[in-house]
């Protein structure tokens, strides 16, 4: 059992939702990221999706490009994102989901990518922008060396595909719960719910919803809608990015702590 399963079995059994925060590494810069790390784990997170920035984040709204905007200016690279998460290691228990998109994983080749995400303590990958027909090439590239290859539902997506994600989906199935791209919402469509039942009946993983997540009364309707778990993006990155320099990372863990309130 994968380290993404193996804490999915413990939410499960303690009877709530798995709370899975994401930030952008290199956002402002890569010390405060595993300062933000190491805070969210303290804080409740059951585990991370850690953002590697990439200049065309065709998936991400404002929130997220322009943190990706400004860890690209600070200088940060799939390179030494990798290098500050293996310095993690012993610290950091939680399982971390490396978000990047296809060109910079096609650039290094799936392989070599694989192997220097599992030396830096990754467990899983999610590559928004990768094709089912070239994600069902890499996961068994990113399982030979012990990762998850999470694969994404959007609502728009057909059944017959949605079923075909479900099944080839490790760790868990990432359902989209809005139709665009991240960033915080006032409402979440109510056609969610119906989607994760049925993704739940058709995928062996559990199923877990993000984009437009904004906060705690969210994550409870997510919970009630029998969802395994919600990630929250760009409303956590949005706290952080207005904190002063000294209080990001206590900033990231009281949103943290709010949200994991509402998935006990």
């Amino acid at each position: 059992m994968s380290p993404i399963a193996q804490r999915f079995e413990q939410v499960r059994q303690a009877n709530r939702l798995a709370l899975m925060p994401f930030l952008m590494a290199g956002d402002p810069d890569l010390e405060t990221t595993a300062d933000v790390l190491l805070a969210l784990e303290g804080a409740g997170a059951d585990m991370v999706e850690l953002g590697m920035p990439y200049s065309d984040p065709l998936a991400d709204g404002p929130v997220i490009q322009a943190a990706a905007a400004r860890a690209l200016a600070a200088g940060t690279t799939p390179g030494s994102v990798l290098e500050m998460l293996k310095s993690l290691k012993g610290r950091l228990s939680i399982p971390v989901i490396l978000f990047t998109y296809s060109n910079p994983l096609l650039n290094v080749g799936m392989e070599r990518f694989c192997e220097q995400a599992a030396e830096s303590g990754a467990a899983g990958l999610v590559v928004p922008d990768l094709p089912l027909e070239e994600a069902e090439r890499l996961s068994p590239v990113a399982e030979a060396n012990g990762l998850d290859l999470v694969l994404l539902v959007a609502p728009t997506t057909p059944e017959e595909r949605m079923t075909r994600i479900g099944r080839s989906s490790r760790g868990f199935t990432y359902l989209v719960s809005v139709t665009g791209v991240t960033g915080e919402r006032a409402q979440m469509e109510t056609r969610v719910e119906g989607l994760v039942q049925k993704l739940r009946q058709s995928s062996p993983v559990p199923v877990a919803v993000g984009f437009g997540i904004s906060g705690a009364e969210q994550v409870r309707q997510v919970r009630n809608w029998g969802a395994d778990g919600a990630i929250v993006g760009s409303a956590l990155v949005k706290r952080m990015a207005a904190a002063p320099s000294g209080e990001i990372a206590t900033e990231a863990a009281r949103f943290c702590r709010e949200l994991r309130a509402a998935s006990d």
